[in-house]
């Protein structure tokens, strides 16, 4: 069985870092995009960044370039998401997920390319 779970999230000052992770167990995905999602109140869940299955290649959500930064560790069926200069709007609860297929990457910014989701971590941003 398949299981995706999240750690790391908490209560932060705007300004500060964070590091979420993802571990993935139930199977290997080193041969697969993962992906980092977050959904705010009221709002629908939104690509944030994904992650080439060798980690050669990364693509980011204009909104946090320059200050979030995915990675992984196909050893460790982990995956990470590096959080620096966190913003109030940065507040949400942050999914991990894996692509359905091997190899696949012209489409890591969309929902449907992902197959197994974690439950989520919650990442409040205080101002």
């Amino acid at each position: 069985q398949v299981q995706l779970v999240e750690s790391g999230g908490g209560l932060v000052q705007a300004g500060g870092s964070l590091r979420l992770s993802c571990a993935a167990s139930g199977r290997t995905f080193s041969s697969y995009t993962m992906g980092w999602f977050r959904q705010s109140p009221g709002k629908e869940r939104e690509f944030v960044a994904a992650i080439k299955w060798g980690g050669g290649s990364t693509v980011y959500a204009d909104s946090v370039k320059g200050r979030l930064t995915i990675s992984r560790d196909n050893a460790k069926n982990t995956v990470y998401l590096q959080m620096n200069s966190v913003k109030p709007e940065d507040t949400a609860v942050y999914y991990c997920a894996v692509a359905r297929f091997t190899s696949s990457w012209g489409t890591a910014k969309t929902q449907d390319e992902y197959l197994y989701w974690g439950q989520g971590t919650q990442v409040t941003v205080s101002s």
